[in-house]
């Protein structure tokens, strides 16, 4: 399986949903770094299963032992392992999945791959579950980023037709978006919030889900970060991007609305501009995002992921019985979000945050 990923910093993740626990190791993290355990756990509560009215009803603690690389608060330079424990699985509302695979879900590509011989109780390594350690390990680069004046942010920017308002990706407000994150729900406007989740409360009455799209927002981070061709931002953004279960589309800057615009309308033109008396290098519109070339441009990165429905509903659904090699029915059981995006913004964060934290470390090496 390619469940290990990076070039100056290292991720390997392991485990499955339903087994005893999941877990992450991070090689080449730079030696030094404190780390606020507190902190960590308050980003991966953003993500925990079982918080709100429209999430899943498991409820796990997604407390991340850590087993190596830390001493004394501080990161020591050798792979930093974290395990996360299962506590809370019910595998026998997946008895049946081996025999008629859920639509949506990797049970009939995994059988395909893998001869079978894979775990499928919820979905196994291909379980949301397992984004629980992209954000462990996003908690730890987002720490060191800001240290380095590195700012994230991420938020709701719309479920089903209903869209949160735009804001700015030249002079994004820090207070705002850092605001973001004390908010179940979050969005800029909790009026458009309330709508949406009225659309998430709409489709779990109707044993159906629905889907939506995440955006993430990263200030501070330093210009000239990047080595294109197959290793610039975007690239390696996207690559862990789309390594989250749900994601089906990943935009940069303004993505494809691009398409419909002349150069001269989506060109960022670079000036130089006056900040607190000292002149610096700016672009004057940052369509494209925060990177030309595949290399930052020291504006905001910004992307925004589109996120499927959760495949797992209530209705009945068309499948086949690999068994009796017929058509056949099946209507899931268990506990499944009505709607992902909410618990996939801090995922995105962590991913946003990882991604960058390699970049930069594949330019100034463990001594960062």
């Amino acid at each position: 399986m390619g469940s290990t990923w990076g070039n100056a910093l290292k991720l390997s993740i392991f485990g499955e949903s339903h087994g005893a626990g999941i877990g992450v190791v991070m090689d080449g993290l730079p030696a030094g770094q404190p780390i606020d355990l507190e902190d960590l756990q308050l980003f991966m509560d953003r993500r925990a299963p079982g918080r709100t009215p429209w999430s899943t009803s498991r409820r796990e603690g997604d407390q991340p032992r850590i087993l190596s690389g830390l001493y004394n608060g501080k990161t020591t330079g050798t792979p930093l392992a974290m395990v996360i424990e299962n506590t809370d699985t019910r595998s026998k509302d997946y008895s049946e999945l081996t025999i008629k695979p859920r639509p949506g879900h990797g049970d009939l590509t995994g059988i395909m791959r893998y001869d079978g011989a894979n775990d499928p109780r919820g979905g196994g390594h291909f379980s949301g579950r397992l984004t629980a350690c992209l954000v462990a390990a996003g908690g730890v680069a987002r720490q060191i980023l800001a240290r380095r004046r590195v700012q994230l942010a991420g938020r709701i920017f719309g479920i089903g037709c209903v869209y949160d308002r735009q804001v700015s990706w030249v002079n994004p407000d820090p207070d705002i978006l850092k605001n973001l994150a004390n908010k179940a729900f979050p969005v800029i406007d909790d009026d458009l919030g309330l709508q949406m989740a009225d659309v998430v409360a709409a489709a779990r009455q109707n044993g159906d889900s629905v889907g939506g799209t995440v955006e993430v927002i990263a200030w501070g981070f330093p210009p000239g970060i990047g080595d294109p061709i197959f290793d610039g931002l975007e690239p390696r953004l996207g690559s862990l991007f789309f390594a989250i279960p749900a994601v089906k589309a990943v935009e940069f800057g303004d993505g494809v609305a691009v398409a419909n615009r002349f150069g001269s309308e989506n060109n960022d033109a670079p000036s130089f501009v006056s900040v607190n008396g000292e002149t610096k290098l700016r672009m004057l519109t940052n369509h494209g995002g925060g990177s030309d070339g595949g290399i930052s441009n020291g504006m905001p990165i910004v992307a925004r992921l589109s996120i499927k429905p959760t495949p797992s509903i209530g209705k009945v659904q068309p499948t086949v019985n690999l068994t009796t090699m017929q058509n056949d029915e099946l209507q899931i059981k268990g506990r499944h979000d009505p709607c992902i995006v909410p618990r996939a913004v801090p995922v995105a964060e962590a991913a946003l945050a990882i991604g960058l934290l390699d970049q930069w470390l594949g330019i100034n090496g463990r001594r960062f």
